[in-house]
Order: structure tokens, then sequence, then C-alpha cells
């Protein structure tokens, strides 16, 4: 996939589509600082991580459920494996093509997945608007 994919130039086949509904989901469920790295080119177990932040445990929680609730809602891919729910610092939900980590901000901030992953490229996202 190319850094300028979009949400509207991504089809339902296309699975770029399903981490563009998860984004939003997150950003439904005020998710912040959300973003999609595409990794494929170096991992081959996943070609995009979508990283995005809840303020508290509660909120991790939320984002993760809504993402889950709005991929069944629209047919969409259901996640292979969740972890991190119980203690919610750290949430992954491994979709195959997708893996979602909905992080607190201090373990955001502890991990840096972005920076860990800085030499791959960025996909534009922008949040729908009402």
């Amino acid at each position: 996939m190319s850094q300028h994919q979009t949400a509207a130039n991504a089809g339902d086949d296309d699975p770029l589509h399903w981490v563009f509904a998860a984004a939003q989901a997150a950003d439904d469920k005020l998710g912040h600082n959300t973003v999609i790295i595409d990794v494929g080119n170096v991992l081959a177990i996943t070609d995009h991580f979508l990283i995005t932040t809840g303020r508290n445990v509660r909120q991790v929680r939320a984002i993760a459920e809504e993402i889950e609730e709005q991929l069944t809602i629209l047919d969409g891919p259901k996640p292979r494996l969740i972890e991190g729910k119980q203690e919610a610092e750290w949430l992954l939900m491994d979709f195959g093509d997708f893996v979602v980590h909905v992080f607190d901000e201090s373990s955001r901030e502890h991990y840096d997945l972005e920076q860990l992953w800085s030499d791959q490229p960025r996909i534009a996202w922008e949040p729908a608007t009402t």
C-alpha cells in the first residue's frame, strides 16, 4: 500500500478498508493520536498496525470493544486474538491483515511503537466528519 491510500479509495475487498473502519471506531470512542503504519514490507504476519490511545483503563477497553462491535456490524473480520484486556494498559487485537494496539497514555509513551517503526510509511487517515 502506498502512503497516499485513503479511506475514500479503500474498497470493501481491500484489507485497509477494515483498518480505516477500526480507526473510525476508535475515534468514535475518543481514541486520540491514532496512526496507521504500513508494516507489510518488513513483517510476514501482518500488513498494518493501527495505534491509538485511551486516557484511562475504562476508555482503553471501550475503544477495543467499539472496534470489535463496529467491524462485526459491518461484516468485517473478527479478532483472532485479543491480549491485555484485563490490564488494559496495552490492549492488542490481532485481525490477521492488521493489528490494533490500544494503549493508555503512559504505556504508549513507554513502548513508543511509532519510533520503533519510524522507517515504515504512515497511511493517511482522517476521522469522518459529521
